[in-house]
């Protein structure tokens, strides 16, 4: 340990030490939190060090470099929320009040921190220091506000008054897509079989889109990248997200060769109308791209209609929106058309339905497992009805509480195989029928699908190398 911890240390209350520090960097080395690479980082931590040293100053139970981290975590990054923020494990952080802050964690677990805010006041400046970076600003005119702190982090804020001015701030930070999730990890944990992921990539590939339906944490966005990272190989891509990016499907060799096809765009917010770019102006100027396939983080608002338009239009469209079920999908996207236009239900109904013949359900259950429990097409009949096939299906069997901590068990069920008129439109989109015949039957060989793409072994198709997947 350093002498400064051996002899003389000055022991004083961690607070008013960093009182003191920051005091001493705003007024010594005022630019020093102008930037922030590492550089900078490391700089900032030697000036604090000096300061430290030069005072002869501690802490109890801290050494010193656990105290020059903790000082600048508290004065450059998110205070005690930084180590979440870097842990791979972390889902969500929930701050329901400056003492009370929750962990969701990517096993499902649920964690409630002994570490809290030193005060209200404190909780809300540390939430105003991350939403900086997007350009929000939690303030009396604007205490509710959304934004993000990196690609893969979204955050939302409550101020005073629309909390209580005791509670400070109220907060849901999320990590989108912590982990590396590749096929076998979905069927690992059980959110789906080995059949069902690889209908739903190659109906993906061979044009159908497909809209993933969910509550917020149902693992939806996981599941939407999954899918095009499964694809990235053999398609051009175009992604639209708004704000920040979280789609990262750009793959490139060990000599630094790029060898996928992908546009990855976001949206721009602005209080001048002329700077905004919207999903929709994104999706007009993404079809003038000849996209095969266009990825949309999340349908909300009147760009359903962009999105059911470009469907129509030869274009496979994969994206996902908030629903209850699969047939409830279509009624939710008829809402969000209507925005745009206010054409009459039915012709609404009967858009959408062919647009998104492809909707998949997830759901996280009450023990904390995510599952796509169901996987419906709506097909379109000669006369003009709509029927919707049940493909896949989750039962639950048992659901029970065990010392507290709930057991869910069930299994998945293939219910009805594709239409005809699915089958006829894979084949017309090229699938071979060696592969459509299995796809029929519920299995893939290696050998049939290695025949129909040459040069790729069969679990080479399902498999990508890997895909960030987490909450969605």
């Amino acid at each position: 340990m350093s002498n400064l911890f051996k002899q003389n240390v000055n022991i004083r209350d961690y607070k008013l030490v960093l009182d003191e520090v920051q005091e001493y960097i705003s007024t010594t080395y005022a630019t020093a939190f102008d930037d922030d690479d590492d550089r900078q980082k490391e700089q900032i931590k030697l000036y604090i060090t000096k300061f430290i040293e030069d005072k002869n100053l501690g802490v109890n139970n801290l050494s010193k470099e656990q105290l020059v981290d903790k000082l600048y975590f508290e004065m450059k990054e998110a205070s005690f929320l930084t180590q979440y923020l870097e842990s791979k494990d972390m889902e969500e952080i929930n701050i329901n009040s400056w003492d009370d802050i929750k962990l969701n964690m990517a096993d499902g677990r649920k964690i409630t921190l002994d570490e809290h805010f030193n005060s209200p006041q404190h909780a809300l400046d540390v939430i105003k220091r991350l939403l900086r970076p997007s350009g929000a600003i939690l303030d009396d005119e604007s205490p509710m506000v959304r934004g993000h702190l990196r690609n893969n982090i979204r955050i939302t804020a409550y101020a005073p008054p629309v909390v209580d001015a005791k509670v400070g701030v109220s907060a849901s930070i999320r990590i989108v897509n912590p982990q590396h999730l590749c096929r076998e990890d979905f069927v690992k944990k059980g959110t789906a079989t080995p059949e069902m992921l690889d209908e739903l990539s190659l109906l993906l590939r061979y044009g159908i889109s497909i809209c993933i339906g969910g509550s917020t944490g149902s693992g939806k966005t996981t599941t939407l990248s999954w899918l095009l990272e499964s694809v990235r190989r053999y398609k051009r891509i175009f992604t639209i997200e708004v704000e920040n990016r979280e789609f990262d499907l750009v793959e490139k060799n060990e000599q630094g060769k790029t060898m996928t096809n992908v546009v990855h765009t976001v949206t721009r917010r602005s209080d001048n109308p002329k700077r905004v770019i919207d999903v929709e102006k994104l999706l007009e100027y993404g079809l003038t791209t000849n996209p095969d396939i266009i990825g949309i983080g999340e349908m909300k608002s009147s760009e359903a209609y962009g999105a059911q338009e470009a469907a129509r239009t030869g274009h496979a469209v994969v994206t996902t929106t908030h629903t209850n079920s699969c047939e409830a999908a279509y009624p939710r996207m008829r809402t969000l058309c209507k925005q745009k236009y206010d054409l009459n239900d039915k012709t609404l109904d009967d858009m959408v339905s062919e647009a998104f013949p492809i909707v998949v359900f997830q759901k996280e259950l009450e023990d904390h497992s995510r599952k796509i429990m169901e996987i419906t097409e709506c097909e379109i009949l000669s006369n003009g009805e709509r029927k919707l096939h049940t493909l896949w299906r989750y039962n639950v069997v048992e659901n029970k509480i065990i010392g507290g901590k709930t057991i869910i068990k069930g299994y998945f069920e293939r219910v009805n195989p594709i239409s005809e008129r699915m089958q006829k439109r894979l084949i017309q989109n090229g699938m071979p029928k060696l592969i459509l015949d299995q796809f029929l039957e519920g299995g893939f060989s290696d050998d049939v699908i290695a025949h129909c793409v040459p040069g790729v072994s069969g679990r080479e198709l399902f498999t990508p190398k890997a895909v960030a997947g987490g909450n969605g």
